[in-house]
């Protein structure tokens, strides 16, 4: 799971107390598709392989794989690697890593990821890549970009994008919420001496913003986090916000003019019915058409994670809806 509270149990109180139901009473929000097969998933990042195959892999184990012929029956395909890089043992006990992102460049499968451990900032994104972005075939090439207890913000929940012709990674999970580094288009690690770019935050502590997302959209640059409260079962009251930019590095800000910097973003999923703390989002583009991936608590199983996927369409003002 992601490491963005010092004291987990405490801030979900708060939220819940501050925003009771507020999830559920929230309407209007469209089911995710039915799927079938292996459900059970967290932070998924999707996508579609050149061998036609879906691939979504996700927090869990050593990078929980899953396979699709038609991302609507899933499969259960082991785990990316066979076992852990040494070097996730400097960041938790169990070398487990959290919320991957997958992408494809540069002739070959990019998979980004985190390694942390609940409550600290003692944190690393690492890289992997691999020929065919199948599980068992990733070469892992170290960190790509690392925060500390001094630090302001906490590198996990990465996700890649390029603009412009360079290569960005937003990142960021509480502390002062999302960031922005540039990274190198040859080795995918983050450049010397970079500047950390600020995207969005809370005005209020604990910051509860986390797992970005950034896509490109007609001329905008649209910004995806989840909000409030993960990793709490049926007790969850993660949200997906949006904002948007002209400039992949910002300001970002909602269809009101808000900037994310001061709280604002639009929301565009919450939790309903059986399907609660929609967030861990990630978005893919398959046959034309645009997906929000994400995981949701399922009321009916006891709480347990799952794969929603909604398609994803754009307002004529340019704006993201759910369907």
């Amino acid at each position: 799971m992601r490491a963005h509270r010092a004291t987990t149990a405490l801030v979900v109180a708060a939220l819940l107390a501050v925003l009771p139901n507020t999830a559920q009473a929230e309407g209007g929000y469209p089911d995710p598709l039915s799927i079938t097969g292996q459900q059970i998933i967290h932070d998924p990042t999707i996508l579609r392989l050149k061998s036609g195959q879906y691939v979504a892999y996700s927090t869990g184990g050593v990078i929980g794989a899953r396979l699709s012929k038609d991302h609507r029956r899933w499969t259960d395909a082991g785990n990316a690697f066979a076992e852990a890089p040494s070097w996730w043992y400097e960041y938790n006990d169990t070398g487990d890593p959290w919320a991957p992102d997958i992408s494809y460049r540069a002739g070959r499968y990019w998979l980004y990821y985190a390694v942390s451990s609940w409550g600290t900032n003692h944190s690393a994104i690492g890289v992997a890549t691999s020929p065919s972005g199948l599980p068992g075939t990733w070469t892992d090439h170290g960190k790509v970009f690392t925060s500390g207890t001094t630090d302001s913000w906490n590198a996990i929940d990465p996700a890649i994008v390029r603009a412009d012709g360079r290569l960005w990674m937003a990142f960021g999970s509480y502390w002062t919420g999302i960031r922005m580094v540039e990274l190198s288009p040859v080795t995918g690690k983050a450049l010397p001496g970079a500047g950390v770019h600020h995207l969005a935050t809370r005005p209020d502590a604990p910051y509860a913003v986390e797992g970005p997302s950034v896509v490109r959209h007609g001329r905008y640059y649209y910004l995806f986090a989840s909000y409030d409260a993960c990793c709490a079962g049926v007790n969850s009251t993660y949200r997906i916000r949006v904002g948007r930019s002209t400039a992949i590095t910002g300001p970002y800000t909602d269809s009101t003019g808000k900037p994310l910097l001061e709280g604002g973003g639009d929301l565009l999923l919450a939790g309903h019915g059986r399907y609660i703390g929609t967030g861990g989002e990630s978005v893919f583009r398959t046959r034309g058409q645009d997906w929000l991936a994400y995981h949701y608590y399922d009321a009916q199983d006891n709480g347990t994670p799952k794969l929603g996927l909604n398609r994803l369409s754009w307002t004529k003002d340019g704006w993201p809806e759910v369907f």
